[in-house]
């Protein structure tokens, strides 16, 4: 449902003109024009260098004004070129100014929109701000999908206003593959927390018996999962983090900061230490009972999906309706189409017998802190397991040890390996040969899966960095096809074109 009403907000003093700037700066994208109108002294200035700013994270980022020179640019994180139009001679001159280029691939800010009026977009946001007795008002009116953005951002400060953390200050994080988002809130008290912002989303087209592609593969749609498994993991002395304030309906979650050091060293290769205590975690996770009903109050119990072979094969699926596509062009036979799924078919019963217990899903690098400053298995923090379902315990170790999104050095796979199979001895029972032929499957089911899905990314959902992993991927399905269980899909792999490096 749209919402095309006017966003008035009043300022009742210079405070609160700077928290909205920053307000302003998470939801703003690159290609968005703010126009900033109003009198002399209305505060525009102070609110376009608040945004400047937030967007650099840098409280002390010199913003001088741009009335002499016009513009004013900033290579930030999304870039940003600030116009102050009001000594503009001709409109025409916002051509020599580069406002086009400046606008294709960042923000613009325009003070004094008034002097080129009919050569701004049409689809720019306008921020109107006006003197009152007891501050000022602003108003904020443009295209629904900006003005969308804006009403989300202000409705997170309306939640931190809401739980007692007035007048904190919110940065940008980072965003992820999903429709999550993620921001540091700092308290006045100095604390800081983190924020989810997870808005929920319509269905999309089915792709299965009438389901969208989230419910057959078992994704979590709202923030019920999430609370339920952080409760579970830190019940059994895990390092998840807590989560402080919820709204279910919003979509908005305040969690505990677990920290900011990772798994990678500061040119992104990854450190053996980390890596094998992340392993040491998993064996303990999976030395517990399963659970698969886990209560979060008295109305919600939150059943744990199985991973089951209608989203393993879905998920399978993503290499032939993504990557064969985008490899050659044209979709796959239909016999070519049916040969694949059988041989899945195939492999997913192999697993029926298989070990299982709580999958977190995406084990890997960009998810898991470092703790220096904790012992055992709390050394590793935990921090997106939203999707987690009841499956095989090889998929996890499968996501650490070919991590999806860094080399890991044959030599440090097999070690980590060797320290899972090492501990799962220790703790009892382990059927060795039955746990590597479901982590061979896994493997290839998740890269598979992943080169599928950096071409769904980049082609349905513009975010072409992600193909950078294509090569790792591949390189890392081709090591799972090597056992000889995941022959039949080796040649299919081989026949169909699937580019498979030596591992």
């Amino acid at each position: 449902m749209t919402d095309s009403r006017p966003i008035v907000i009043p300022l009742p003093d210079e405070a609160a003109t700077i928290q909205l700037g920053e307000d302003l700066a998470l939801a703003l994208r690159p290609g968005d024009c703010l126009a900033l109108s109003g009198d002399l002294g209305a505060g525009k200035s102070t609110l376009a260098r608040s945004l400047l700013r937030a967007v650099a994270d840098d409280d002390g980022l010199e913003v001088p004004s741009p009335t002499f020179t016009l513009v004013q640019s900033y290579g930030l994180r999304i870039p940003v070129s600030h116009f102050d139009l009001y000594r503009l001679g001709d409109s025409s001159e916002l051509d020599e100014l580069g406002f086009d280029e400046a606008l294709a691939s960042g923000i613009c800010l325009v003070e004094w929109p008034e002097m080129a009026h009919e050569l701004l977009p049409a689809s720019r946001i306008t921020l109107r701000l006006e003197h009152r007795a007891d501050g000022r008002l602003a108003t904020l009116t443009g295209p629904e999908a900006g003005t969308k953005r804006i009403r989300r951002s202000l409705a997170i400060r309306d939640s931190l206003d809401r739980w007692g953390y007035g007048g904190a200050r919110r940065r940008y994080l980072t965003g992820d593959a999903s429709v999550r988002a993620y921001e540091r809130v700092a308290t006045r008290e100095g604390e800081e927390l983190i924020l989810m912002d997870w808005p929920r989303q319509p269905d999309g087209p089915p792709v299965l018996d009438g389901k969208p592609y989230p419910k057959v593969a078992h994704l979590a749609e709202n923030a019920y999962p999430f609370v339920a498994i952080s409760r579970y993991l830190r019940e059994i002395n895990l390092a998840a983090p807590e989560v402080l304030q919820v709204d279910y309906e919003q979509g908005i979650v305040l969690l505990e900061n677990l920290g900011i050091e990772g798994v990678l060293d500061d040119e992104g290769r990854p450190i053996d230490e980390r890596y094998r205590e992340a392993v040491v975690c998993l064996g303990y996770l999976h030395s517990h009972p399963m659970r698969q009903n886990l209560a979060i109050d008295d109305d919600h119990v939150h059943h744990i999906p199985d991973f089951d072979p209608t989203a393993m094969k879905m998920e399978a699926r993503l290499l032939l309706d993504w990557h064969l596509p985008w490899k050659r062009g044209s979709q796959p036979a239909d016999e070519e189409r049916q040969s694949y799924l059988r041989i899945w078919d195939g492999l997913i019963a192999d697993l029926a017998g298989a070990e299982k217990n709580l999958l977190l899903r995406d084990f890997h690098s960009p998810n898991i802190i470092w703790r220096s400053q904790e012992s055992g298995v709390r050394r590793i923090g935990i921090i997106d397991f939203q999707d987690a379902m009841i499956g095989p315990t090889a998929y996890d170790l499968a996501s650490l040890v070919q991590d999806a999104r860094v080399d890991i050095p044959p030599r440090l796979a097999d070690q980590m390996m060797r320290d899972y199979v090492a501990l799962r001895r220790a703790l009892g029972a382990f059927d060795e040969p039955a746990f590597l032929k479901a982590f061979a499957i896994m493997s290839a089911q998740r890269n598979c899966k992943l080169a599928g899905l950096w071409v769904r990314l980049m082609q349905r959902d513009g975010k072409p960095a992600y193909m950078k992993h294509m090569p790792r991927t591949l390189s890392y399905l081709s090591s799972a096809l090597r056992h000889e269980s995941l022959r039949p899909l080796r040649a299919w792999c081989i026949a169909a074109g699937i580019e498979l490096p030596e591992s």
